[in-house]
């Protein structure tokens, strides 16, 4: 965002610039008459009428409109006021062609090249060159003057930049149909084929139990027949070991299949989309239970390979205790973030005591009167070893595409602590980080729920 001094400098620059201009009443009139019309045609086709219009109401003058056609890349006439001529959909003479300065043909065409905007012009639903959207012939110009030419390629310009506008709308639009055809597919293609993983995950479970049931029945079977030991127990053993591996394969699959499931309902949500942001489905929740111990535990095992140890003794998390109604979905994402970044960044500190110490911890705490007198927050903590982030990167580290400094080296698009600051600002609550003893603190602070 430009500071206000500099947009004041660029409005002094702009009453400069028109007083050279010294536009006569009727030029002024046609700009205004432009940018008015320009706001009240939505329909594109009409818009590229007004383009020639303004010439002809005004000027008494003839004018066609040449545009860069997307599917082609080539210039074609978009539209006339002339019933001679070129036909519409028809590319433009050799003498008309694009160029620094306005130009003129043989038979008397002011030809002015129109121009988007340089910063967005590969936003543009086609390719260009020079950042040349079209052409604006202007026909039959007597009088070849200065003032003539600088006010038809200030027109010009105008229609450049109100064009770029509705080309990025138009792509805009057809961007979010598509978005809201993606999300219909994806919840009936994705998300609703995924449910019935929990059916095959259930009779599976079904399969694995008959299977310990008929180890019991061998196991009292051979036992009551006395069979020999001998031959009999590595059978039952090996019988055994396949029945738990069997289980706790399941119970690992299923705990990531809950886990994504989870994601994939929570993100692809299709209200997120209809409405262009994060929305809530709340319910009353036990925020260790439910939440905390889910996602560390998704967790534990590359903490555990990357030595880095957990310190919950303080978490001040009561199992019994259901703090607060949260999107679920979405607090788990804030959590699975948060274990995320603790991973990738934990380092070694050594302690006042001088033992070297990698860990990271979670917990909670209430503060009083946090948003207002009466409305107490409860804070909840996920603490990790390292250096601690610099001060002035502590805000700057939750906006979008940031990353601290030296973390560079480290995979990361900049994203999560975007999202967690979203995700909890919707709650009605505010996410931050601090530093604080052997290393840094990232935080959300929620409305205590009564």
């Amino acid at each position: 965002m430009q500071a206000l001094e500099e947009i004041l400098e660029r409005v002094e620059a702009k009453k400069s610039d028109y007083e050279r201009y010294n536009f006569g009443q009727t030029e002024n009139n046609a700009i205004m008459t432009f940018f008015d019309l320009a706001q009240e045609f939505d329909d594109i086709g009409d818009f590229y009428n007004l383009c020639i219009t303004i010439p002809k109401g005004f000027f008494g003058l003839d004018a066609r409109l040449y545009l860069i056609e997307s599917k082609s890349n080539t210039l074609l006439l978009a539209a006339k006021t002339d019933d001679q001529g070129p036909e519409l959909n028809m590319p433009p003479p050799d003498t008309v062609q694009p160029g620094e300065n306005p130009s003129y043909t043989s038979d008397g065409s002011l030809v002015l090249t129109i121009r988007g905007k340089k910063i967005l012009i590969d936003q543009l639903p086609f390719q260009t060159r020079d950042n040349v959207l079209g052409l604006l012939e202007i026909f039959p110009v007597h009088v070849r003057d200065a003032h003539t030419e600088l006010f038809f390629e200030k027109y010009a310009n105008r229609i450049g930049y109100n064009m770029h506008n509705k080309f990025l709308a138009v792509k805009n639009i057809e961007h979010l149909k598509f978005i809201r055809t993606l999300v219909a597919d994806i919840e009936h293609n994705v998300i609703v084929p995924n449910m019935i993983y929990r059916l095959f995950l259930r009779r599976l479970r079904g399969k694995i139990m008959k299977n310990v049931e008929i180890e019991n029945l061998l196991t009292e079977f051979f036992m009551q027949k006395g069979n020999d030991a001998a031959e009999t127990e590595p059978l039952l053993r090996e019988f055994n070991e396949v029945n738990q591996g069997l289980t706790g394969e399941l119970e690992n699959i299923e705990k990531h299949y809950k886990n994504m499931s989870l994601f994939l309902e929570t993100l692809l949500r299709r209200s997120h989309f209809e409405y262009g942001r994060l929305t809530l489905r709340t319910k009353a929740c036990n925020m260790k239970k439910d939440l905390v111990l889910p996602q560390l535990e998704s967790f534990m095992e590359r903490f555990q390979n990357a030595g880095i140890t957990i310190d919950d003794r303080l978490s001040g998390i009561p199992d019994e205790e259901i703090v607060s109604v949260v999107d679920v979905g979405l607090m788990a994402q804030v959590y699975a973030n948060l274990f995320s970044n603790a991973l990738k960044y934990t380092q070694e500190i050594i302690t006042t005591n001088g033992e070297k110490k990698k860990y990271v911890a979670y917990g909670r705490e209430t503060i009083r009167d946090f948003f207002g007198t009466g409305k107490d927050g409860i804070k909840y903590n996920v603490f990790s070893t390292g250096p601690h982030i610099p001060a002035e990167e502590r805000e700057k580290i939750f906006e979008e595409g940031y990353r601290g400094g030296g973390i560079h080296k480290k995979p990361g698009t900049g994203h999560g602590l975007t999202f967690i600051k979203n995700a909890i600002e919707i709650h009605g609550g505010v996410a931050g980080c601090e530093a604080t003893q052997y290393g840094n603190n990232f935080y959300f602070i929620l409305p205590e729920t009564s």
